[in-house]
């Protein structure tokens, strides 16, 4: 009978990814794949290492798992990805319950450090992190009807509060014909909803064909038959082009929802994280997006109580996202990140200040997003089934302008003619709750 293994993937889409070509190794060297890593023989952490809060979730489930193993219920624990590649030195040392220890640039062969950790071998092992395959099969581990799709793997931002760079290498595009190709088999498979992906979307092929071409990769994702929808994450706001922008607004599977990690919009604030602009050029280019693209949703995030913050500046933030009243909108207290430049710099700022500010920030955007879905009142918007909920006795699902994990939902009733999950259905809004929109089904 073959080992069982089971595998947590935290953090980002972009790990997911990771995982879903890990799992494909796995099956593929004969391994009996479980969902609960904790009924398995051998348990993976895809591990997040990108803020404290998500080190913390990663070592908690680590520690969830250490009991397990106390207790005899599973056999190993193999830590991956990005706390692991991170903290290569400290991880065994520190958490000695582990068995294996694997950088990135060791994930195709997962399988055969699994044999090793099943042999009671301790593993730790670092490759290159170039030597992250960027192709392979994937077990995809969302729902049949979206996928994510990864376009390149690294950043040369250098953004002086991440870690991603030293973490996951320089930007590395994938070939557009591969990403088509991988496109074709996801909607064969019933992909309705393709969300595209990368540490920044935008700088898409200059490594490769030294230009910008996501413009030209996203005209050719909208040609393949049976996917409807096209979404786009991380955009970042220096690299949108002005042919870039004709696509959003011309084609009709590319959905009208830009996804900009603005992170401030301060001048000097956004000089000390190493990033271009300032509020009168973030303003502009949100202007000229809005006058082009009818109907876009803009999701940004920012970051509170970065080093040397000042009340003006966090001022001059508030006022920004009151005066653009962004649809979608998130918010995080500046994390201390060892190593980063930003974590060297003078006038750190107490956490309680920090998370005050993100506080105001998103008490702010509750009362935008409201005065935004009174707008939607009365109005039929596209709706992707996702389930049906029992105890509200409704359906389910997200609309065009709702990214998964981060974004609402919209629930709604029908009539008589039931939808299926993975179906896209009109919903005419008639109330909210909570800044989810309520409805009914239009048969």
């Amino acid at each position: 009978m073959p080992y069982t293994v089971g595998m947590v993937s935290l953090g980002c889409a972009k790990n997911r990814v990771d995982a879903e070509m890990m799992l494909f190794e796995l099956k593929k060297a004969g391994y009996k794949l479980v969902e609960e890593a904790a009924m398995a023989d051998v348990a993976i952490i895809n591990t997040c290492g990108f803020i404290e809060s998500a080190k913390q979730e990663s070592i908690d489930e680590i520690l969830e798992l250490a009991q397990l193993k106390k207790e005899g219920k599973i056999k190993a624990i193999i830590a991956t990805g990005c706390l692991a590649e991170r903290y290569k030195e400290q991880m065994m040392k520190e958490l000695y319950e582990i068995d294996a220890v694997v950088g990135i640039g060791a994930n195709s062969n997962i399988a055969e450090i699994v044999g090793k950790v099943l042999r009671n071998q301790k593993v730790e092992i670092f490759p290159d992190k170039r030597q992250l395959p960027l192709e392979g099969g994937r077990i995809r581990s969302t729902e049949y009807y979206y996928a994510y799709l990864k376009i390149a793997e690294g950043c040369d931002n250098n953004c002086t509060y991440c870690a991603i760079p030293m973490i996951r290498g320089k930007y590395r595009s994938r070939k557009m014909e591969n990403i088509v190709e991988e496109a074709r088999n996801l909607a064969e498979n019933g992909v309705r909803e393709l969300i595209v992906i990368a540490q920044d979307t935008t700088k898409y092929g200059v490594d490769l064909y030294g230009e910008y071409k996501l413009a030209a990769l996203l005209k050719e994702l909208c040609s393949v038959e049976k996917l409807d929808w096209v979404r786009v994450l991380y955009c970042y706001p220096e690299c949108i082009t002005d042919e870039l922008i004709d696509v959003f607004a011309t084609e009709e599977k590319l959905l009208k929802y830009i996804d900009l990690p603005l992170q401030h919009c301060n001048e000097k604030i956004l000089k000390r994280m190493n990033r271009k602009g300032s509020r009168r050029e973030l303003t502009d280019l949100i202007n000229k997006l809005r006058q082009r693209i009818p109907g876009l949703v803009l999701r940004t995030t920012f970051i509170t109580g970065f080093p040397g913050e000042t009340e003006e500046q966090f001022t001059d933030l508030s006022e920004f996202v009151n005066e653009i009243k962004f649809e979608r909108m998130g918010c995080f207290p500046y994390s201390q990140e060892e190593d980063t430049p930003a974590a060297k710099m003078p006038e750190q700022i107490e956490e309680d200040v920090k998370e005050h500010r993100a506080e105001i920030l998103m008490e702010q955007q509750q009362f935008i997003m409201e005065k935004y879905n009174e707008t939607l009142l009365d109005k039929e918007i596209d709706v992707l089934v996702e389930g049906f909920d029992r105890y509200a006795e409704c359906f389910f699902g997200r609309s065009k302008a709702d990214s998964p994990d981060v974004d609402g939902k919209v629930f709604f009733t029908c009539s008589e003619k039931k939808p299926h999950i993975g179906d896209i259905v009109k919903v005419r809004v008639s109330d909210f709750l909570n800044c989810d929109p309520i409805g009914e089904m239009i048969d």
